[in-house]
């Protein structure tokens, strides 16, 4: 897990002028709406007890601790201690960390880091948000395992035919074959572009929007750091972006939280059905990341064997040791590398063969 980035934590819908306690990255977060409608993100835990405060109620835009009611501001401060007389002076370190909060895409994004305001590296674009072109839905579910494993999950180019065999991959079935592909460069991340041929009629309910005959998909796959993945497909009319936040609970649990956008049928009817697809493709998915070993994607490359499709993993391992390495790490066991010590080079698929 890593520290001084922007993690959208919540969907902005599910904030509210209650409590919600939000667990990430190990710890727990408490977020509110104050009377204005601005969100409020403050560790969930009272420094007097070490009670939850997303337990509590919030009172005059401040949040009242579930054990003792003691007040605190928006800003972390006590500002009361009901059991003290009005004179006590209240503990100058009774007060709570706060977090820089913003609203974009849908999502609450928290700042957890220590960099200043003008170095914090930027939420990235997704610019297909505010294009009144693409329908979209939201969908979110857990998976099992540490967040790096189903990150490389999103953006693993050979797995399609084999894991969706008896859904959209069934449509791979003629070739599954992966040309070499070019790494590129993204600010604050990477991307590849693939193009599968020979792609037929694919299973469930996909297979309504393909023609029998053959056809070309290509797809770009994309990584933002620190967990935001974008794949974006199409083939003729039939445009897809899948944008997805994996979002790190702990070591064990990840939740994958997503913009679903479609370029056909923008019918807010339809979703429930494209909402039941997808959900029967990540869990094809889930099934396979949560039986991955170690959970955790290793620091060494040495220790797993790669091919040549896996470049786009292999780039993505390298980026994120880069930032690993520079000590913006928040795991013990991640800190250091014996061969990824170095600025992530971007060659083409196949200089990638072990």
């Amino acid at each position: 897990m890593l520290k001084n980035f922007w993690y959208a934590c919540e969907f902005s819908l599910v904030v509210t002028n209650k409590p919600k306690q939000i667990v990430m990255l190990n710890q727990r977060f408490v977020l509110y709406r104050n009377s204005q409608g601005q969100v409020v993100a403050l560790k969930d835990q009272c420094p007097h007890r070490g009670a939850a405060l997303s337990l509590g109620w919030v009172e005059d835009d401040s949040i009242r601790c579930p054990y003792h009611g003691w007040k605190f501001h928006a800003d972390g401060k006590c500002i009361d201690i009901p059991a003290n007389a009005p004179e006590v002076p209240i503990p100058k370190k009774a007060r709570v960390d706060t977090y820089p909060v913003q609203e974009k895409y849908g999502f609450v994004w928290l700042f957890y880091g220590d960099l200043p305001e003008a170095e914090r590296p930027p939420i990235p674009p997704l610019p297909e948000f505010e294009d009144p072109t693409w329908h979209r839905c939201f969908l979110d579910f857990q998976v099992n395992t540490h967040y790096t494993r189903v990150l490389e999950n999103s953006i693993d180019i050979s797995h399609l035919p084999i894991v969706h065999a008896n859904s959209f991959g069934a449509g791979f079935r003629q070739n599954q074959r992966v040309e070499d592909y070019e790494i590129q460069e993204e600010p604050w991340g990477i991307s590849a572009t693939c193009t599968y041929k020979n792609y037929t009629k694919p299973k469930g309910f996909f297979r309504h929007f393909f023609r029998k005959e053959r056809t070309d998909v290509e797809t770009k796959f994309t990584f933002y750091l620190p967990n935001i993945t974008k794949v974006a497909s199409g083939s003729g009319n039939i445009k897809i972006i899948n944008y997805a936040i994996h979002f790190p609970v702990d070591n064990n649990t990840t939740i994958s939280k997503r913009i679903l956008f479609r370029s056909f049928l923008p019918y807010s009817w339809m979703d429930s059905k494209f909402l039941k697809y997808y959900t029967t493709i990540y869990a094809e998915d889930s099934m396979v990341s949560e039986s991955q070993y170690p959970k955790v994607v290793p620091a060494s490359l040495s220790d797993e064997i790669h091919v040549a499709s896996d470049a786009l993993q292999i780039a993505y391992r390298k980026l994120r040791q880069k930032y690993l390495t520079m000590g913006w790490g928040l795991e013990p066991d991640q800190s250091q590398s014996d061969n990824l010590n170095v600025n992530p080079a971007l060659p083409s698929s196949a200089s990638l063969v072990n």
